[in-house]
């Protein structure tokens, strides 16, 4: 079975390569302007209607929310470019003054006609369209191109529904969770052991940089976000956008707070060197608990990434397991720690933050805190779209009234669609 799984190992990157973002986006660029050229031959007076196959790269995205929206934009800054062209070609043609009129004149025309951060693309679709164009005729042309190009681009994703990047967001949930419980075992290891100031603070610069991480899951969600929106194959989109959403929010807090612990840990390595973080006893205490705790951290990032209805409720089931086995052990470090605070006062703030930090850890990822974070994040956005779409939300939930209706008189059960 391993030697199986190591031959087929090179076919199952190769498969997950291929759905890439970057490799869905490439692949569906070249189909939408192959056929935004293959029409323009057939509609334009140009014997290479390049502008076509210009605009439809421009307009394709990834998701088909991107598309409606950002799609939009570009059409605008495309045939904006194209205009300010054809006016210079027929006033001045191409010199270098012009040149730099025109790329002054596109950048002023893209802010009026506010296509936000396509701005650029105004002076660039100018600059190629007055470089091929010198007939008033020929120009008109290219608006007939760009038009075409934009309806191609629109439709690649309109037919053809782009995937659904939820998998690909989850395995960034996870990964950062996982990021963060390896940072935990080893603070952990190292307040167990006599660590110097040095490794503490390379700790807490480790914690910092989850940052960064948090930014490129962020991206990926995003992403995720927008391949949910409109798209023809989801149901209950909403429903898996919020789900995600606030368990990256929680993953982020934990993350801030990591970053507190390990200030925490490194003030004390100050304090008490060159003698040990704690004494022996209470060392092993705290890495058993951070090593709790960030096997908690793990399992919740699978419990927000479980769609199915069994896996969720056995990873609901360890992640409670996981979170009372931490308190069990978070009450006895108190404990020693009362009984140190008896003996000798000393850093006893240190102390305290350092329960205070693994509370709000373990309050963050407890179950019955994120069922209500969850349910009151539900309530928000659908405020929000029925403040938004009071009509389209009306017609929802008359669709949703007759097909529960439907399914009463039926006896058709719901979950198994």
């Amino acid at each position: 079975m391993q030697e199986v799984r190591e031959r087929a190992a090179p076919l199952v990157r190769f498969v997950r390569r291929h759905r890439e973002p970057v490799v869905v986006q490439a692949l569906r660029s070249a189909a939408a302007a192959t056929v935004a050229y293959v029409v323009a031959l057939r509609l334009s007076p140009e014997p290479a209607p390049l502008t076509a196959p210009l605009t439809a790269l421009l307009v394709v995205q990834v998701t088909l929310f991107a598309t409606l929206t950002n799609g939009i934009r570009r059409v605008n800054a495309v045939v904006a470019g194209v205009l300010v062209a054809i006016a210079f070609s027929l006033l001045v043609g191409l010199t270098w003054w012009s040149l730099a009129l025109l790329i002054l004149a596109a950048l002023a025309v893209g802010h009026l006609v506010r296509v936000d951060e396509y701005v650029p693309e105004v002076a660039i679709s100018a600059m190629l369209v007055l470089g091929v164009t010198t007939v008033g005729d020929t120009a008109w042309a290219r608006v007939v191109e760009t038009l075409i190009g934009a309806v191609v681009g629109l439709g690649c994703n309109l037919l053809l529904p782009p995937p659904v990047w939820i998998e690909e967001a989850g395995e960034s949930i996870e990964g950062l969770a996982r990021r963060v419980r390896q940072l935990l075992l080893r603070i952990g290891e190292q307040a167990a052991g006599r660590p110097a100031v040095e490794q503490a603070t390379a700790r807490l610069h480790e914690a910092r940089r989850l940052d960064h991480d948090i930014v490129g899951v962020d991206a990926a969600l995003r992403q995720a976000e927008d391949s949910l929106r409109f798209n023809p194959r989801v149901r209950e989109g909403v429903l898996h956008r919020v789900v995600l959403r606030t368990g990256l929010d929680t993953l982020e807090i934990c993350t801030v707070v990591l970053r507190v612990l390990a200030r925490t840990l490194t003030d004390l390595a100050k304090e008490r060197e060159p003698a040990p973080l704690f004494e022996t006893e209470t060392g092993e205490v705290v890495e058993r608990l951070l090593s709790e705790v960030a096997d908690a951290v793990v399992s919740f990032a699978v419990l927000v990434t479980t769609h199915v209805s069994h896996n969720a409720d056995a990873a609901e089931a360890r992640l409670t397991a996981e979170l009372r086995q931490a308190a069990a052990t978070r009450d006895k470090l108190a404990q020693l720690f009362l009984e140190r605070l008896q003996q000798d006062a000393r850093q006893w703030q240190l102390h305290g933050a350092l329960l205070t930090e693994v509370n709000r850890m373990l309050d963050e990822l407890d179950t019955e805190h994120r069922s209500r974070r969850l349910l009151e994040e539900l309530d928000r956005v659908s405020q929000q779209q029925r403040a938004r779409m009071p009509r389209l939300t009306r017609l929802r939930e008359r669709l949703g009234v007759q097909e529960e209706l439907w399914r009463s008189r039926t006896g058709i059960d719901g979950r198994s669609f």
